[in-house]
């Protein structure tokens, strides 16, 4: 023991003996008053300390508290400049513009015996079910705007169709951050023109030019995770056309407004003809009743597969299969000035591996393109400028022995008649348990 330790101990020692004698005092009612007076003095610092005491192991009882909580405590990520931010050359991918979330789609409440699923628990459990899904569709929503947005601010005549391609498809590769199977484009562009309705794409060494008179039909898709968002509008540089172009968007939503949970594929096509064959239009002094393309319709879309069994007619065809909750529709109309139906013209640039398929073609240059086909897009269209991409030549051979053998499917432009003019909007939207979401819609159609 220390000097300091044995004085420390000496003077304790003292305290103690003299207030055990001041106690005796106490005992004998021979106490004086200054002894009373530091029997107080002892009592409240004995108080004081127990306070203190206290008072410190509640501070940091309440500093734990406060650490442990602290450590709890996740930063919050900061919301994204939005649409807003994007670039005029379409640079920046959307999952940096929408960190957190992305836009919901246009939300429209169930009705007559489906209105109850929107307040419905249990139908609100189901959704929260699908939330991955319902994410990775309104990111590629949001690619499809933002991208389209691009595209009807900078087509205008004189531009080459490859030209247009190159750019949608590019702008879209960036903005989903494009990665095989994980994100990327979900189908060709489609730039069909005037007669011409759908599934035309230039192939290599096409030179079409956009001409002031041209309708042009521009149709593309984006997917994520297999994903696919489906959506079409058409363009045109002279007013007479507007009354076509107005009447198959009416028509469009007019059969996004009657789809639904339950509801009979043949009563959304009729609704469609319905509002379609209302519309007319003057051309070249004369008043021409607009038709719907009976031939084609619209349809349900799967897990990477553009067309997955289900089709959505614009015209009365008596259809009775009925929607199902959970499903993918795309939702499309055409109009035409001319018969109102289409065949197939011209070359094929649209392609889709047969999922059905399962023969193994025996040409070497066919077993090779299918490899090729299949491990970089699976069932997902494919047209040959893809093909060409990805540093293939001298395929021809091995494409044609693949379709010849049904292994892949060929879908060649589909057109009117010659001299007529054809219009198309579309919409992707799917039924969820509590709502209807239209998932492509944007501020522009």
């Amino acid at each position: 023991m220390s000097t300091a330790e044995q004085a420390t101990g000496a003077t304790e020692e003292l305290s103690l003996l003299s207030i055990a004698n001041e106690a005796n005092e106490v005992g004998k009612g021979t106490f004086s008053k200054n002894t009373f007076n530091r029997q107080i003095v002892l009592t409240k610092f004995s108080v004081l300390d127990s306070d203190n005491e206290s008072n410190n192991e509640a501070e940091a009882e309440a500093g734990k508290k406060k650490k442990k909580n602290k450590k709890r405590t996740k930063k919050k990520k900061k919301a994204g400049l939005g649409a807003a931010g994007q670039t005029d050359t379409l640079s920046v991918p959307v999952s940096q513009l929408f960190p957190v979330s992305y836009p919901e789609g246009e939300i429209c409440e169930y009705t007559d015996d489906n209105r109850k699923r929107t307040t419905d628990e249990e139908m609100r459990a189901k959704d929260r079910l699908n939330e991955k899904q319902i994410f990775d569709l309104r990111r590629a929503a949001e690619v499809h705007r933002q991208v389209r947005r691009h595209a009807q601010r900078v087509i205008r005549p004189g531009m080459d169709l490859t030209t247009i391609a190159d750019m949608i498809e590019n702008g879209t590769r960036t903005l989903v951050e494009a990665n095989g199977f994980e994100s990327g484009i979900g189908f060709p562009t489609g730039l069909s023109i005037n007669h011409c309705a759908a599934h035309y794409t230039p192939n290599a060494g096409d030179h079409v030019v956009i001409q002031n008179d041209d309708v042009l039909k521009v149709d593309f898709g984006v997917h994520v995770n297999g994903h696919i968002i489906d959506s079409a509008f058409t363009m045109s540089w002279n007013d007479r056309y507007a009354p076509l172009l107005n009447a198959v968007k009416d028509a469009t939503n007019t059969g996004i407004r009657e789809a639904g949970i339950d509801v009979r594929l043949c009563d959304v096509g009729a609704a469609i003809q319905e509002v379609m064959e209302s519309y007319e239009i003057e051309l070249n002094g004369k008043t021409i009743p607009i038709k719907p393309i009976r031939n084609l319709c619209g349809h349900n879309i799967g897990p990477y597969k553009i067309h997955s069994g289900k089709s959505v007619p614009i015209v009365a065809n008596g259809d009775q299969t009925r929607m199902e909750e959970g499903e993918l529709f795309a939702i499309e109309t055409f109009g035409s000035t001319g018969n109102g139906y289409v065949h197939e013209e011209g070359v094929c640039s649209h392609y889709a591996k047969n999922d059905g398929a399962y023969t193994s073609p025996r040409i070497p240059s066919a077993k090779k393109l299918l490899q090729t086909i299949t491990k970089n897009f699976g069932t997902l269209p494919f047209c040959r400028r893809y093909i060409d991409r990805l540093g293939e030549s001298h395929y021809y051979l091995g494409l044609k022995t693949l379709v010849d053998s049904d292994i892949v499917m060929a879908y060649p432009p589909l057109c009117d008649v010659e001299g007529s003019y054809t219009a198309q909007f579309e919409h992707t939207l799917l039924l969820r348990p509590t709502v209807k979401e239209v998932l492509s819609r944007g501020d522009d159609y």
